[in-house]
């Protein structure tokens, strides 16, 4: 069968399977959600699967993995009521509101918003479409890229829950909002999660993502995040993905910005099968800012893909954006970041970097900084670089008796911290510190602050 055939039996299945449930999926759904599925559909029919001939995937083909027999749930079931019995991720001296997300489905057993401070939401994107409907009815599925990605229109397609945030006017919040994604399971699955947030002008809010497997099975996970900052509103986005081999995720994180808003995204790909993440920033108000960093880390077979793109649609708006990764044995990566500057959007200051360091000569990475400036009072620079630990370096740090294994792990660590000394929440800083060290020392499959237990008293590591 040619490779044509093979991606457009890919979607014809999808497209099946979405027209077989879709009066379930709709019965279990909030009209506000389902009313932008048909466009969704219509999109994907004519986008299908990205594969590696499209430009945007050109060193990610997906396809692959998502074929096989999955399970797929369409009704949300209670099989989450002794998770956090079981699970713990927490960040030590840190004190947040904290949920947990199960194979896309926001779990029964949170209660956070007994604590909440007054008019915040944060909880299930199904419950908040309930609740806030005209809210929903202006934000949801309008900053997310679905007539160019088929990944998000086939999100749009499926999606029925996740988290929800809503941050009003003038509201600082005192501790950060912590989602917990989890996927668990005894046989292979695929899921679909969609998130919002709103964070209006004025107010400020941090939020905290870590995503984990606890069952050695085979997940597909195709998730949207759509972040709204009003004027003057500021966020930091902090994202932890720890995931098994066996796991493919493609994150899409779209956000759109109005005047002085500042917003921070720091994506730590700590462990990973294979991990697409799309990062969309639109500067959509003057003297907006925003920065981008991400660091990951890969070996064995593992492929990490970071696809952002950076619209200034504005006048007078800053954006900084810096990844770098750690790539070993056979593992590849690929960045593509593009930073587009529309012709009035006078006053620009783009910043773009990405570097990487290759541990082998198998390891491989594709970089590709990209400029499209229309406007010709601007201060824009991108720069790539592909290369190994530096021998001058590591000659001296082993002159001063410093082992060749430990100097290795020092040479790594001052290369990465760049990144983890932008996170802003210090506890977590330190977390990501010692989990970084951690890994580049070849401790990859257990962390000390997250503990998966078949019973409460029997400790196992994480997959």
């Amino acid at each position: 069968m040619s490779v044509t055939k093979r991606i457009e039996e890919v979607k014809e299945n999808y497209k099946e399977l979405f027209e077989e449930n879709r009066k379930l999926i709709e019965r279990h759904s909030p009209d506000v959600i389902n009313n932008v599925r048909n466009e969704c559909f219509e999109s994907f029919d004519l986008k299908g699967i990205p594969d590696d001939r499209d430009e945007d995937y050109k060193y990610t083909n997906i396809q692959p993995f998502l074929k096989g027999s999955f399970d797929f749930s369409f009704v949300h079931t209670d099989t989450d009521s002794q998770l956090e019995d079981f699970f713990k991720c927490e960040v030590t001296a840190l004190e947040t509101y904290s949920v947990f997300v199960i194979n896309g489905w926001y779990s029964a057993k949170n209660k956070v918003a007994e604590s909440l401070p007054d008019g915040v939401f944060f909880g299930s994107l199904k419950e908040g479409a309930i609740k806030y409907p005209e809210i929903f009815e202006k934000y949801y599925n309008k900053a997310a890229r679905f007539e160019r990605d088929g990944f998000t229109a086939l999100n749009g397609m499926f999606a029925q829950d996740g988290v929800f945030i809503y941050v009003p006017d003038g509201v600082v919040l005192d501790k950060p909002l912590q989602i917990v994604n989890i996927l668990t399971g005894d046989s292979d699955i695929a899921a679909f999660q969609r998130n919002m947030v709103i964070v209006e002008q004025n107010s400020q809010a941090r939020i905290l993502v870590c995503d984990h497997t606890l069952t050695p099975s085979k997940f597909v996970m195709n998730s949207v995040t759509e972040v709204f900052a009003g004027e003057n509103a500021f966020i930091e986005y902090y994202n932890q993905q720890n995931q098994h081999n066996l796991t493919t995720q493609v994150a899409g994180l779209f956000i759109e910005q109005k005047a002085s808003s500042n917003v921070l995204t720091n994506n730590i790909t700590l462990h990973a099968g294979i991990a697409r993440n799309n990062i969309f920033y639109k500067l959509n108000g003057e003297n907006a800012e925003s920065h981008l960093y991400g660091l990951y880390l890969s070996d064995k077979n593992q492929h990490v893909d970071n696809f952002t793109f950076i619209d200034h649609a504005k006048p007078n708006c800053t954006s900084f954006e810096l990844f770098k990764g750690v790539l070993d044995d056979r593992a590849t990566g690929a960045f593509t970041g593009r930073v587009l500057v529309r012709e009035d959007s006078q006053n620009t200051n783009a910043y773009q970097s990405n570097n990487n360091i290759l541990l082998t000569d198998l390891a491989r990475m594709s970089t590709r900084p990209q400029l499209e400036i229309y406007a010709d009072d601007v201060k824009c620079s991108h720069g790539a670089t592909v290369g190994q630990l530096d021998d001058e370096a590591m000659f001296y740090l082993r002159s001063r008796g410093i082992s060749k294994e430990e100097a290795r792990v020092l040479l790594m660590y001052a290369f990465a911290y760049e990144v983890i000394d932008k996170i802003k929440v210090e506890a977590l800083k330190e977390q990501i510190r010692e989990l970084v060290e951690k890994r580049f020392r070849g401790e990859l499959d257990k962390c000390d602050f997250c503990v998966v237990c078949a019973e409460p008293s029997n400790s196992l590591n994480c997959f």
